[in-house]
C-alpha cells in the first residue's frame, strides 16, 4: 500500500525548548494537554470554523477529532490532524491522516459483504411479513371464534334459565320424563361448546403449525445473517493494520483476541495520528483529542473540550502502538465490575442479580464482549441471548430472568404478555412528582440515538406502557416503583424523562437528564409462575442507593 501525503503543518515559530514535552504524556490521562497540542488543537479549529463541515452542526453530526504534535528526524516541529471515523462521509480527506485500513484491500470484499448482508435482511423481513400474515389471519380466526362463543354463550344461559325456572314444578310432580330431558338439553348445550371449540382448534392448528414452521424458518435465517455478519466483521478487523513505534504490525483483530473488536475500533483519531507518524519517521510529541460539532444526545463532550483516549474502543489498541515510546504511565482504570450474583437456578429457568456497569448481553458483531451472558456461559453452555427474558441496560442494575430452553421462554413471555407476570423496578427521578399513582401510555419508535421529543410516536410507534406509583420524596428527588407492562428499549428511562411522562428524568440519566454517580434504576422484584412447577415465584433484591 502506497503511502498517503504526509500532511503535516509546521509551527510558524520554533517552539521554546521548555515548550517541547520530553516525552508524550498517556492519552488516557484526563488531564489539559501540553500547551503546543493545544496550540494545535486551536489551530485545527480555526481551520475547521472556516471549511465546508457544517454537517457537524447537525443533530448527531458531531465527533471527536485530534492533533499529534511531531517531530522530524532534523528537529523542525508540526503537526498531524485526524478525525475520528467519517468526515462527510469521506474516510479520506485532504489535510488528515488516513484510515488504518488498506481501502483496495477492503474494497475487495465489503461491497459484496455488505450486499449479502442487505439479501439475508430482505429473506428476514420477508419471513417477518409472512409470520405478521399467519398472525393476522388467527387472530381474525379468534375473534370470529369469540363472537360465535359470546352469541351461544348467551343462548345457553337463556336455556340454562328457562331449564332452571321449569325444573321446579316437574320436581313437584315427580315429572321423570321431562327432568331427564332437561338434563339431555343442558348436555347438549354442553356437547355444542365443546364441538364449537374443538372446530375453532381444528382451524387453528394448521395456521399454528405454519407459523411454527415460519418461526423456525426465520429464526434460522436470523442465525445465518448474524453468523454472516460476524464473518465479514472479523474480514474488517483483519483490514486494519495496527503499527507500533518498534516497526511491528498487528491486524486489529489479533489486539482484541480472542473476543472480536468493538464497533469502531481503530477508527479514532489518536490510531490514525500515531500511524501516519511512524509511517512518515517522524517522533510524537504530544497529543490532543477535542469534540467538534453538534454535542452528542447525553451531553458528555462540548464543543472545544478535551476528552482522553476512549477505554473500549482504544484500551487495546493505544498500549500496543505507544510500544518503543517514552509514554508517561496511564491512570488506573476503574475497579473490575463484579460478577452477576446467581439466585435461582433450576433445569428450566434462571434468576440472576446484575450489577450495575455490566451489560446484559454481547454486542451482535462481539459475541465475547463482557457481559452476564458471557460470565454465565461457562457454567451454563447452552445459554444465548434470545433466552434472556430481560435485557437491561449496562447502567442499570437488579433482577434478570433467564430461560434455558424455548419452550420455557415462551411460557415466561406469555405471563408477561398477559400480565400473569412482573418485573418491579424502583428509581430516584428529578424533582417531586406530585401524583401518587398513574399509568403512562406513550407509543415509541426506534430510540437508540433520537431526541427525547423523537422517541415517542403516536402514528408509527409501538404501544408503551408503564404503571408507576411514588414511594417517598427527598431532597427534590421523588422516589417511585415502576412496572413494565409492555418491553421496549429505554422504556422506562423515556416513559419517566418525557414530559408527556413523569416529566422527571430518572437520576443518573445522561441522556435524558444529567450526570450523577450512576443511573439510579434497579430491577428489585420478579414474580411469575414457574411453567414447569406450577408454582408462584417472587423474588427480590434491594436496591443499592
Amino acid at each position: 500500500m502506497a503511502h498517503p501525503p504526509l500532511a503535516v503543518t509546521f509551527f510558524d515559530e520554533a517552539p521554546r525548548r521548555e515548550d517541547v514535552p520530553a516525552r508524550l504524556a498517556s492519552p488516557f490521562h484526563p488531564g489539559p494537554p501540553a500547551p503546543l497540542a493545544r496550540k494545535a488543537a486551536e489551530a485545527l479549529q480555526q481551520r475547521l470554523k472556516q471549511g465546508p463541515w457544517d454537517a457537524l452542526w447537525q443533530p448527531g453530526g458531531g465527533k471527536m477529532f485530534g492533533v499529534l504534535v511531531v517531530a522530524e528526524a532534523g528537529g523542525r516541529l508540526g503537526y498531524l490532524c485526524a478525525f475520528s471515523g467519517m468526515l462527510d462521509g469521506a474516510w479520506n480527506v485532504e489535510g488528515f491522516a488516513p484510515p488504518l485500513f488498506d481501502p483496495v484491500a477492503r474494497a475487495a470484499f465489503l461491497p459484496s459483504g455488505e450486499a449479502e448482508l442487505a439479501a439475508w435482511g430482505q429473506r428476514l423481513a420477508e419471513q417477518v411479513r409472512e409470520a405478521e400474515q399467519v398472525r393476522s389471519r388467527l387472530a381474525a380466526l379468534s375473534a370470529e371464534h369469540e363472537r360465535v362463543l359470546a352469541g351461544m354463550g348467551a343462548r345457553h344461559a337463556a336455556n340454562r334459565a328457562l331449564r332452571h325456572e321449569e325444573r321446579g314444578p316437574l320436581e313437584a310432580r315427580l315429572d321423570g320424563a321431562r327432568l331427564q330431558a332437561l338434563e339431555q338439553e343442558s348436555r347438549a348445550d354442553t356437547a355444542e361448546r365443546r364441538a364449537l371449540e374443538a372446530a375453532h382448534e381444528a382451524a387453528c392448528e394448521p395456521l399454528r403449525a405454519a407459523l411454527r414452521e415460519v418461526e423456525a424458518r426465520r429464526a434460522e435465517v436470523e442465525h445465518l445473517r448474524a453468523e454472516r455478519s460476524r464473518a465479514l466483521w472479523w474480514q474488517v478487523a483483519h483490514s486494519y493494520v495496527i503499527p507500533n513505534a518498534r516497526g511491528e504490525r498487528l491486524p486489529l483483530a489479533a489486539l482484541f483476541a480472542p473476543r472480536p473488536p468493538p464497533g469502531g475500533a481503530g477508527d479514532c483519531a489518536a490510531p490514525k495520528l500515531l500511524a501516519q507518524a511512524y509511517r512518515h519517521h517522524l517522533r510524537p510529541l504530544a497529543l490532543a483529542e477535542f469534540w467538534w460539532g453538534m454535542p452528542p444526545l447525553d451531553g458528555r463532550r462540548q464543543p472545544g473540550g478535551y476528552y482522553p483516549a476512549c477505554e473500549s474502543k482504544c484500551g487495546a489498541v493505544l498500549p500496543y502502538m505507544l510500544q518503543g515510546l517514552s509514554v508517561d504511565p496511564a491512570p488506573r482504570t476503574a475497579s473490575v465490575i463484579d460478577d452477576p450474583r446467581l439466585l435461582h437456578e433450576d433445569p428450566w429457568l434462571l434468576v440472576v442479580d446484575k450489577p450495575v456497569g455490566l451489560p446484559s448481553l454481547p454486542g451482535r458483531h462481539a459475541p465475547g464482549r463482557d457481559s452476564v451472558l458471557v460470565r454465565l456461559l461457562p457454567r451454563f453452555p447452552a445459554l444465548s441471548g434470545p433466552l434472556f427474558i430481560h435485557d437491561l441496560e449496562p447502567e442499570a442494575s437488579g433482577l434478570l430472568l433467564i430461560a434455558r430452553d424455548p419452550a420455557t421462554q415462551a411460557a415466561l413471555l406469555r405471563q408477561f404478555a398477559r400480565r400473569e407476570a412482573e418485573h418491579r423496578h424502583v428509581a430516584w427521578v428529578e424533582g417531586h412528582v406530585e401524583a401518587d399513582a398513574g399509568v403512562i401510555e406513550l407509543p415509541l419508535r426506534g430510540t437508540s440515538s433520537a431526541p427525547l421529543e423523537d422517541c415517542v410516536d403516536r402514528v408509527h410507534g409501538k404501544r408503551a406502557v408503564t404503571a408507576w406509583k411514588a414511594l417517598r420524596h427527598d431532597e427534590g428527588r421523588t422516589r417511585v416503583e415502576l412496572v413494565s407492562v409492555t418491553r421496549h428499549p429505554h422504556q422506562l428511562r423515556i416513559h419517566a424523562a418525557h414530559r408527556l411522562g413523569l416529566g422527571a428524568p430518572i437520576v443518573g440519566d445522561t441522556r435524558f437528564g444529567r450526570e450523577d454517580t450512576r443511573l439510579m434504576l434497579h430491577a428489585e422484584a420478579l414474580t411469575f409462575t414457574h411453567p414447569q412447577t406450577g408454582e408462584r415465584r417472587v423474588f427480590t433484591a434491594p436496591a443499592p442507593f
